[in-house]
């Protein structure tokens, strides 16, 4: 099994640099690094792949790739405490706060197969596909149009705090690799924000 962590000079030999290098680079804040409670330098592997794909991005598509590893690599967690301060979250039942846990889940699967895609109406499917399914899970559970926008914009928040969690971790700075981050998460969760609401909308005209 391919080891997590690994030492300056492990480090050193994979990237093919002199481990003075690498030295220099941990201390200057330029590549992640961890210390040990003996202040012995230690690097995740993960971290240091994605630090060094991002350096290597200089076109928009290999700049994809570093944000769909990212991706991978980003874990959605959503504490209990956090999503009992929503107020919309105060309304649902027990069975109804499972499926809005899930909901982050959801969307990260959903963006990681928007940014696989090379085909745009299959990416826009999948974008409307996510906004139905939550704006149906809020009529269900008699939210607001507000209160499913809120709960919408929740999850989005928290994916982006984890994808930028990781890609600071990482040390990440291309910029290919910023703005295509940016630019595809907008375009995909501007898209199901607007099915969201055009759902909504359409059920309150039904039923008025």
């Amino acid at each position: 099994m391919t080891p997590e962590w690994m030492s300056l000079s492990e480090i050193a030999k994979e990237l093919g640099v002199h481990p003075s290098t690498v030295r220099n680079w941990a201390d200057q804040g330029s590549i992640p690094v961890h210390r040990t409670p003996g202040g012995h330098r230690r690097f995740r592997r993960d971290e240091v792949e994605l630090w060094r794909l991002a350096h290597q991005a200089s076109t928009p598509d290999e700049a994809q790739l570093v944000v769909k590893t990212a991706l991978q690599r980003t874990r959605l967690h959503i504490g209990e405490g956090i999503l009992e301060k929503e107020s919309w979250y105060k309304k649902l039942d027990q069975d109804a706060r499972q499926q809005y846990r899930l909901s982050g889940r959801s969307m990260m699967q959903g963006l990681s197969a928007f940014l696989a895609s090379e085909n745009d109406d299959g990416a826009e499917a999948e974008a409307r596909a996510l906004g139905y399914e939550y704006a149906v899970r809020a009529r269900r559970y008699d939210l607001s149009i507000m209160e499913a926008a809120q709960a919408f914009l929740f999850f989005r928040t928290s994916l982006l705090d984890a994808m930028y969690g990781v890609y600071e971790s990482a040390s990440v700075h291309s910029p290919y690799a910023w703005s295509n981050l940016f630019r595809r998460i907008t375009v995909f969760t501007d898209r199901v924000m607007m099915t969201l609401l055009e759902t909504y909308t359409a059920f309150d005209r039904t039923n008025s």
